[in-house]
């Protein structure tokens, strides 16, 4: 296998930068957390109030649709039968910590736009609708019909938009192409993979919170039985720790992503990824212990996460509870997963109750035609930055598409380093400047080329 380099790195833009970097400023300094089970519609009526004054030309020429303040936007085409829906979601996290920057400062400095929701997404949001606006304002009719669809739940998976999904339903639009977030351009995707990469998701693993509960009469701690609830509990993770019941198995999707990668990769990884036919079995055996990133590829993952017990230092527990959050993978879905831990579970008397779950999405063909669009306008907006193709162990807004569309697209046109990574969800949370006049140029091309 040839070894290939990636050529692309972004380029400073000045005057673009700021302009749009002040627009997510301010889109940032609107707090936008939302919370499990609250619709919140009048805080987010009043962000509307403020897209409506960043983005004037869109709210004069698209119709929209509010939804419990979740929005959507149509932009008439000259064509309907290949409907583009673009994709970023209002809300955000709490931000919680000691910050460097304010989280919703929106402060401009050093080439980096600070705050909660820069990265993730309303970098995306901001962008997709700039590049509508420019658009507008050159006069374009679209050659197909464009949605822009915005939830104000995503963060606490709630029915924000599949409220919107229920709406495009009703008007019987079945969209060609769904561009959500999940992928991005990543700078060193894979340790030894140098330079930056369009990651683009294909395939998002299902979810499932599940509670394992162990019951017993309780008692007085001076003179504790055997095998008490949080004994079992104890020996039940130790089990699944060192017998994970889940199979490794690599998929096509997980396949396509390493041979796609490979060429950018050192020698060994050329070497093993370039002769999957007869390195493939060593190495859906050996991933699985070399990282935890590896691993999420591969097979469905658990992770415990909370657990009770008594309320009394001096009590035992009569009921102890452990609760397990799984990411299910297509071969082991959400079914099989379930009932693999159940069976592992009664080895030590404890019952399995499935809080909520989700199974695993229809993957995206890497060959079919939508992919090949996305794929030449990354290549458009972006020269030399390769394109790869790969397995989501996270979940996004887009799974709720997959009922009306064949190709819900995971990618944020916008540069990912390893500390935006860790700021998302976490302290410190920026973009870099230099990624939004090619975000906006990226979702112009997709619009224009989409025909």
């Amino acid at each position: 296998m040839k070894a290939k380099t990636s050529q692309w790195t972004p380029k400073p833009d000045p005057k673009r930068e700021l302009e749009y970097a002040e627009k997510l400023a301010k889109m940032i300094r609107y707090e936008t957390v939302s919370y499990k089970g609250q619709i919140q519609r009048e805080k987010f009526l009043g962000f509307h109030k403020l897209l409506e004054e960043l983005f004037p030309l869109v709210h004069q020429h698209l119709e929209k649709t509010e939804i419990d303040g979740s929005l959507l936007f149509y932009w008439k085409g000259k064509r309907s039968d290949k409907p583009l829906v673009l994709m970023g979601h209002q809300d955000v996290v709490p931000a919680e910590g000691k910050w460097e920057h304010e989280p919703f400062s929106g402060d401009i400095e050093n080439g980096r736009v600070w705050g909660r929701g820069s990265a993730d997404t309303k970098c995306s949001v901001m962008a997709f609708f700039q590049a509508i606006e420019e658009l507008l304002a050159q006069g374009v009719t679209p050659e197909q019909d464009v949605y822009l669809a915005s939830a104000n739940t995503e963060e606490v998976a709630g029915d924000g938009c599949p409220k919107l999904v229920e709406e495009l339903t009703r008007r019987g639009v079945k969209p060609y192409i769904v561009n959500d977030e999940g992928g991005s351009i990543v700078t060193e995707p894979m340790a030894g993979v140098k330079g930056n990469y369009a990651m683009v998701g294909v395939l998002e693993k299902g979810q499932g919170n599940l509670k394992i509960i162990a019951r017993s009469n309780g008692g007085h701690s001076s003179y504790p039985p055997k095998n008490s609830p949080i004994v079992r509990l104890s020996k039940f993770v130790v089990a699944l720790d060192k017998h994970n019941p889940m199979r490794s198995k690599m998929n096509r999707q997980a396949k396509e992503m390493f041979q796609n990668m490979a060429p950018y990769g050192p020698s060994w990884m050329r070497l093993l990824f370039g002769n999957l036919w007869l390195f493939k079995p060593l190495l859906v055996k050996l991933m699985p212990s070399i990282s935890p990133q590896a691993a999420a590829l591969l097979r469905t993952t658990v992770a415990p996460t909370m657990q009770t017990g008594s309320d009394g230092l001096n009590v035992l527990p009569q009921e102890a509870t452990l609760n397990l959050n799984l990411r299910y993978i297509p071969h082991q879905n959400m079914e099989e997963s379930n009932e693999a831990i159940r069976k592992l579970a009664a080895k030590f008397d404890l019952e399995v109750e499935v809080l909520d779950a989700y199974p695993s999405c229809a993957p995206v063909d890497a060959h079919s035609d939508a992919f090949q669009l996305v794929e030449s306008v990354i290549q458009e907006a972006f020269p030399g930055l390769p394109v790869i193709p790969y397995v989501m162990t996270g979940g996004t807004d887009a799974r709720h598409f997959q009922k009306i569309c064949d190709a819900c697209i995971r990618f944020s046109p916008v540069v990912y380093g390893p500390a935006q990574m860790k700021g998302m969800h976490g302290l410190n949370e920026y973009l870099d400047t230099v990624s939004l006049p090619g975000a906006v140029d990226y979702y112009k091309l997709l619009i224009q080329r989409n025909a």
